[in-house]
């Protein structure tokens, strides 16, 4: 949320951990969190949750209900959306923002969360696992990690 002070609200302490690692890791963002920590400070309205997914992963796969939508890249190609950054801002209420972007398996957040940072949002962070998780040996998602792994709620339409 904006802010019309100079008072930056302090993170909560996920976050402020999150953020530790890493600066000391050389993160060109503001750090990663894992679902089930992601789903805890967005339910308790500490954090919104943007899915940085296409509109057609979030229709054919589902969503995390209440979570916002920016797309990092859109169509089949996924070509990259040249207005993320000033659309996530307009989303999300500002700079300011305390945000937890979610993708599939965590990558195209990361890429995205860097580009926020590199635009000025400095409190954007990368949800781990993503909402899929990563493929595995037989070419399937979900049987390890990710959101949904988590049972974590979602919806699909």
């Amino acid at each position: 949320m904006p802010s019309d002070t100079a008072e930056v609200i302090s993170l909560p302490p996920e976050l402020e951990s999150a953020r530790a690692v890493a600066l000391a890791t050389n993160l060109p963002y503001a750090g990663g969190v894992s679902p089930a920590v992601a789903w805890r400070l967005f339910e308790a309205g500490a954090a919104q949750l943007v899915d940085v997914r296409t509109a057609e992963e979030r229709k054919f796969v589902g969503h995390v209900p209440g979570s916002a939508h920016v797309a990092w890249a859109t169509g089949t190609s996924l070509t990259r959306n040249p207005r993320f950054a000033r659309e996530l801002e307009a989303k999300v209420g500002g700079k300011e923002a305390v945000v937890l972007l979610l993708c599939r398996s965590g990558k195209r957040s990361a890429l995205a969360a860097e580009a926020a940072a590199k635009a000025g949002l400095t409190r954007v962070f990368n949800v781990l696992e993503g909402f899929e998780g990563e493929i595995d040996g037989q070419q399937h998602r979900g049987g390890g990690d990710g959101w949904r792994f988590h049972h974590l709620p979602w919806v699909q339409d």
